[in-house]
């Protein structure tokens, strides 16, 4: 699941706190539904601008470019059919850091390496890596994944089941690609909470990624409880348990609601801060979620 940005109009307005750190504070609840109703109508609007005259949608694809590989993603999005048949900045964060990764450990260049996924992948089965995407949209992050990482990895691309003949086609646009690399890629359709879904793609995973998943507050919950599933797995060979790395977006003050529920069943590391875009006050922060007792406490942010 994806969602759009909210742009403050009014500098004075403090629902967004611009320090990163601080979302892992606790805040006192505070009443967005005025905000997050005009969000929801603003790209109820949007999506009416994206239809053809004709009735059917607007497609629109871009590349992404790989460094570490030297290749590109195609993504096609359909705006006018929602939010999750759009791309959202936190998805291009996770790429980009997952990229930038690989490609200073491809080129051993250790001292450019960004530190906290080195940590991270430092820690994970010497075997294929085993990959779950949440809440998939457009499939960028998790189809980046996979040519990046290539044979040594199989990932899982996850989301609502009207989502995914759109993640289908991206996969089937990228399958030449995906097969000089060797990766796998599969589709598969989950609801957040409902464990018929959940135990149906199993917990051996090594890596849970999500970008821009914290939105609806009603779905805080039943996130949660999909996050403790997958990360509580990793399979016999993996005595970490999996970890969950989610990029996001802050757009309203409470999602700290979400953090703070978070921390009392994981450890939450920031481990990535994004500038802010040009006309932003903030970025896209990346975030780790691990087991409770499986990084020590110096690792684990705690302002």
């Amino acid at each position: 699941m994806v969602s759009p940005t909210h742009e403050k109009e009014d500098d004075d307005d403090e629902d967004v706190d611009l320090n990163p750190l601080n979302i892992l504070q606790d805040d006192d609840d505070d009443d967005d539904d005025q905000k997050e109703e005009e969000v929801t109508e603003a790209a109820a609007a949007a999506e009416e601008e994206g239809r053809n005259p004709s009735g059917g949608y607007k497609q629109q694809q871009q590349q992404h470019y790989l460094q570490s590989i030297d290749s590109s993603v195609v993504i096609r999005q359909l705006p006018s059919q929602g939010l999750s048949f759009q791309l959202w900045p936190a998805a291009t964060t996770l790429m980009n850091l997952l990229d930038h990764h690989h490609y200073h450990q491809s080129n051993n260049n250790n001292d450019n390496i960004t530190k906290p996924l080195s940590q991270i992948f430092d820690h994970l089965p010497c075997r294929p890596l085993r990959i779950l995407e949440l809440g998939s949209g457009t499939g960028l992050a998790g189809i980046a994944a996979a040519a990046i990482i290539g044979s040594s990895c199989s990932v899982t691309l996850t989301d609502l089941p009207h989502v995914l003949q759109n993640l289908h086609f991206n996969t089937a646009a990228n399958s030449s690609m995906l097969a000089l690399r060797g990766a796998s890629v599969n589709v598969a359709a989950l609801r957040w909470g409902e464990m018929d879904d959940m135990e149906s793609i199993g917990r051996d995973f090594d890596i849970i990624l999500g970008s821009d998943v914290v939105y609806y507050d009603h779905l805080y919950d039943p996130l949660l409880q999909t996050i403790r599933f997958f990360v509580g797995g990793g399979g016999e060979d993996n005595s970490q348990g999996a970890v969950f790395l989610m990029a996001h977006l802050r757009r309203w003050k409470k999602d700290s609601v979400f953090f703070r529920k978070a921390r009392k069943l994981f450890n939450v590391q920031m481990i990535h801060s994004d500038p802010p875009a040009p006309g932003s006050r903030i970025g896209v922060v990346v975030y780790c979620f691990s087991r409770k007792g499986l990084m020590s406490e110096s690792e684990t942010s705690n302002p």
